[in-house]
């Protein structure tokens, strides 16, 4: 999302022309075409190069229709050829195919979007009818252009009811909306994690407890409180152990890459050998074997060992021998360590993990904790993978994580009000000319050549910016993860801090010091109208935000198309970086993700600065709503064809932004507020409007209240996995009637999932989708089948047609039931959920919620293959001097004629391929 943050970062240079037309009298249309005409041409030419791009670089563009790495079932379909060929599939999938295909939590990113566009461009049906007459025949002085449209133009008096009354409406329409979608996803997610796909999933089914005192640390006592206790693991952290593995890890890949510089530097050193006629090759003993390859001192790579890890000074050693004899002193110990560890019965640590026998006892355990809770351990989390577990934290003290959350969370609040002073510095860069003139010892700066002082004063501050803004949510995710247990819970503690951050310092403070800006010299000269006049020019400053929502959707929409950090690896940084077959392997296997904790702030603030101005500046919903959409219109493109899941939340950071939202209401009342009340002091006309408004705030309140309590019911209220038997009707209707003995349905598919397509596509939210065509999970009732990763057959999408759209009384009715449409569209994408992932072997059931260390093998060392034979001396040499324990191997991967490595791209036959378990 690095496109996102520039944009951001070039946003307020952009829209500076727009103040740059401003007189005193306010900014014109001109103004604002002038920013956005530069800005559409920008983003018509990175959207020509997508199209161009498109077509030469699959992986880049649609690895998801393709990809080995991913089953049939969750590949998008592959896209039509042609420059505009991606159309056809972009236009006739349906948002809840990535529900069924992806992820819950790339789903509710683009339904966050089409949301936000709903809500703006009701609130303009709503507002604009009767604010713009009303704003425009206004009669207070010195407001022309865009700012007639604004509540500037209007003195206080009884038009001030038109502001009132339609915030009601609009309002009230806002908090319906966050009422019904916060509902929405309540059941969306219960329902979602009771299908047979994610309920045979043992993360579905665990849940994690801390704080868990001593007497309580034993398996009996587990079983005994609770009911449906499937399996209980007891946590130990081996932090002797842990450091082991990670040196040994990090020898075997020093030894990697080590032994690829050494084959790369020799095959490189023979080819310019040959073409000179000068190469010596190895001779043949008298009894035909080979005699060793000798590789040049040069070729023999080297490094020191640091005397402090942050300090690379030391002894300098050749790489390949140190890295053997770690790995001869490492492998042996850390598998007799693993051994001890695996039949430990000293005390466990304090954290637990419990295995429940369904969805429905676990949810039920996590609500019998919280009312009744004996032994006082902390249900923290249900639903995270191994992988997302952060172990160290798992077993800290309760006073040891609330004491670092409350410092992280001041030293954040901290961030939030003196950010301002580096933005500040990197703004007076950008307006250095001026600084020369009021401070006298910087003159030298006038003659720095024009050259240089552009690059200073235009692309500096740029690059500073872009940088800075990246840093917070860096700092907060690293101080997140010194004490939250899982990566899930580091998300969305970044997302809690992250938004206030992005209200302060990209919205209110550049609101009131843009308002201010324009009266500055008034209120020096007369500090008693200051509230009238920021009354005023409030309102004014919507014209940056105008040109703010439309800049970044066509900016950041046209960017995600372009999709620039994986096309400059894919053309330039990858064939540098990625220089052995691991890494090759790593780009070309794993899918992107999105970072929820740092994105979701940035587009929820966008929300809040829509609502805030709602009223006062009614325009600015329109463009919202243009910029929301175009958003939706590039995030929908990845979710379809580029992106995956790397960090789950389970759709949670979804409901904080919904929650986060509620924000801009309060915000949108509190401004009308203060105008009103600073109307009084000019007619008591005013106080009629300030008291509608005042019962409105006291309504907001009550029903942020009521709406927490019912959402906490409905949490509480889990369906019963009864529900998931939506699924099982959908694929046999007829109790199995229609599914022949022979295994063919009556479609003529295999009996992998057996979709029934008139009850598929009549749903609200379907779409027409048969992935049975050689499907590669197939489930029948009776038990995983296998599965392939072979290539899909373009056949298997051939059949995609928009679903038939139900009349628009049933939809009205669909929106005002948000419970029923979350269940319509899991029965929509009910085929794609029917499938369990593959069963556990009894060792992987056992290790699941081990600690990493005690389960961790050795890397397989991968190099390539060259025709010199070094590869093989070296992974003999390897295998030798290491020992037991330890492989190392040079198939699947090979040098070019050009010196480059290069791989087969068969995943399952790569050396480090793994049928990992989908826990």
């Amino acid at each position: 999302m690095a496109s996102g943050d520039a944009t951001h970062a070039l946003l307020p240079r952009a829209t500076q022309q727009t103040g740059s037309h401003r007189d005193s009298q306010g900014s014109s249309l001109s103004g604002l075409l002038s920013t956005l005409i530069p800005v559409f041409i920008i983003s018509s030419v990175v959207f020509i190069l997508f199209l161009v791009c498109r077509k030469r670089a699959d992986r880049v563009y649609q690895p998801r229709s393709y990809l080995p790495a991913l089953r049939n079932w969750q590949r998008s379909p592959k896209q039509t050829t042609g420059f505009l060929g991606w159309r056809k599939e972009y236009s006739m999938l349906r948002d809840d195919f990535v529900l069924g295909h992806a992820s819950i939590d790339n789903y509710l990113w683009l339904r966050f979007f089409r949301m936000l566009t709903i809500m703006c461009l009701v609130g303009c049906f709503i507002t604009w009818p009767v604010l713009f007459p009303v704003n425009a025949t206004g009669t207070a002085p010195d407001t022309t252009g865009l700012d007639v449209l604004t509540m500037s133009h209007v003195l206080p008096g009884p038009k001030y009811y038109g502001q009132a009354i339609m915030a009601w409406l609009f309002l009230g329409w806002v908090m319906f909306l966050i009422w019904r979608e916060s509902h929405y996803f309540v059941r969306l997610q219960q329902h979602y994690f009771l299908s047979p796909y994610q309920k045979a999933r043992i993360s579905t089914r665990t849940v994690l407890y801390i704080n868990v005192p001593e007497e309580s640390r034993n398996e009996e006592v587990v079983r005994r409180d609770f009911a449906g206790v499937r399996k209980v693991w007891l946590v130990t952290v081996p932090e002797k152990l842990a450091e082991d593995v990670q040196e040994r890890d990090k020898a075997a890949t020093k030894l990697e890459t080590g032994e690829m510089k050494l084959l790369t530097s020799h095959t490189k050193r023979q080819m310019k050998a040959e073409k000179k006629g000068t190469a010596v090759l190895p001779s043949n003993n008298q009894d035909g074997s080979r005699n060793a390859v000798v590789v040049h001192e040069k070729d023999k790579p080297s490094h020191r060992l640091p005397i402090l890890k942050f300090l690379p000074l030391g002894k300098k050693v050749n790489t390949v021998d140190w890295s053997r004899s770690e790995l001869h002193r490492l492998v042996p110990k850390i598998a007799t360590d693993q051994h001890a560890a695996r039949h430990d019965r000293t005390q466990p640590q304090g954290a637990l993990f419990v295995e429940f026998e369904s969805v429905l006892a676990a949810h039920s355990a996590l609500l019998q904790n919280g009312i009744k809770n004996k032994h006082k351990m902390t249900p923290k989390e249900i639903g995270m993978t191994p992988d997302e577990v952060l172990w160290k934290n798992v077993i800290k003290s309760y006073a040891t994580v609330h004491l670092m959350n409350i410092l992280c969370t001041a030293f954040v609040w901290f961030l939030c009000i003196f950010w301002t002073i580096p933005v500040a510095v990197i703004g007076a860069i950008s307006n250095i000319n001026s600084l020369t003139n009021m401070v006298p010892f910087l003159s030298f700066i006038n003659h720095i050549p024009p050259v240089i002082l552009g690059l200073v004063t235009g692309l500096l501050p740029v690059i500073l910016l872009i940088v800075l803004m990246m840093l917070v949510p860096i700092i907060m995710g690293v101080m997140a993860k010194m004490f939250e247990p899982t990566m899930g819970l580091v998300q969305l503690k970044v997302q809690g801090w992250y938004f206030p951050f992005q209200v302060i310092q990209v919205f209110l403070i550049t609101t009131f010091a843009s308002g201010a800006a324009a009266v500055v010299t008034q209120i020096i000269n007369d500090p008693s109208g200051a509230p009238a006049l920021l009354a005023k020019n409030l309102p004014r400053a919507s014209n940056f935000y105008i040109s703010y929502f439309i800049v970044f959707g066509l900016m950041t929409a046209a960017m995600q198309f372009l999709n620039v950090a994986p096309l400059l690896f894919f053309l330039v940084l990858g064939k540098i970086l990625d220089k052995t077959p691991r890494k090759q392997y790593n780009r070309y296997v794993n899918l992107g993700g999105l970072g929820w904790g740092a994105l979701y702030p940035k587009f929820t603030n966008l929300g809040v600065i829509a609502l805030s101005y709602s009223c006062i500046a009614p325009l600015i919903l329109g463009f919202a709503t243009i910029g929301f959409y175009l958003l939706y219109l590039g995030f929908k493109y990845n979710m379809f064809f580029t992106l995956g899941t790397n960090v789950s939340t389970r759709g949670e950071s979804y409901a904080r932004a919904l929650i986060q939202l509620i924000t801009g209401i309060y915000l949108a009342e509190f401004c009308l507020i203060g105008l009103f009340a600073i109307g009084i002091g000019q007619t008591n006309q005013s106080i009629g409007p300030l008291v509608l408004m005042l019962v409105f705030l006291v309504a907001t309140i009550a029903w942020h209240v009521i709406m927490k309590r019912s959402l906490k019911k409905l949490r509480a209220d889990l369906p019963g996995e009864g529900a998931a038997g939506l699924v099982s009707q959908l694929e046999h209707p007829n109790g199995g009637a229609d599914i022949e003995k022979n295994g063919v349905n009556p479609n003529g598919h295999h009996n992998g999932q057996a979709y029934n397509q008139n009850a598929y596509n009549g749903r609200t939210d379907g779409y027409a989708h048969d992935p049975q065509s050689n499907m590669g999970d197939s489930y029948n009732g009776q038990g995983y089948n296998g599965h392939t990763h072979g290539d899909m057959p373009a056949k298997e999408h051939a059949n995609i047609a928009p679903a038939a759209k139900p009349s628009m009384m049933t939809r009205i009715k669909a929106f005002f039931k948000p419970q029923q449409a979350a269940s319509n569209v899991i029965t929509a994408i009910s085929p794609l959920l029917a499938t369990p992932s593959r069963p556990y072997t009894r060792q992987e059931e056992e290790d699941a919620y081990v600690h990493p260390a005690i389960i961790s093998e050795c890397p397989i060392v991968w190099i390539a293959h060259d025709k010199y034979g070094v590869s093989g001396q070296e992974v003999m040499a390897s295998r030798q001097k290491i020992g037991e324990g330890f492989e190392m191997t040079d198939d699947q991967a090979w040098f070019d004629d050009k010196g480059k490595v290069q791989w087969s791209q068969e995943i399952e036959k790569a050396p480090i391929w793994e049928d990992e378990p989908a826990y």
